[in-house]
């Protein structure tokens, strides 16, 4: 379980969203999984539990 409970802001170069990302300490992997931010700009990782959120303004997409 992650201890993270602050959402983490992702930016329009980060996309596809992954977790873990390449910032993740290694003591904290789990398998890789790619979370759809698009539709609602936030997502949770089901494996740790981190959240992910895009700020006001970024588009997710071509």
């Amino acid at each position: 379980m992650n201890k993270n409970t602050t959402p983490i802001e992702v930016s329009a170069k980060d996309l596809p969203l992954h977790c873990p990302t390449g910032e993740t300490k290694t003591w904290n992997l789990h398998p890789r999984v790619f979370l759809d931010i698009a539709h609602t700009g936030q997502a949770k990782c089901p494996y740790c539990g981190t959240e992910y959120f895009l700020p006001a303004g970024v588009k997710a997409g071509h």
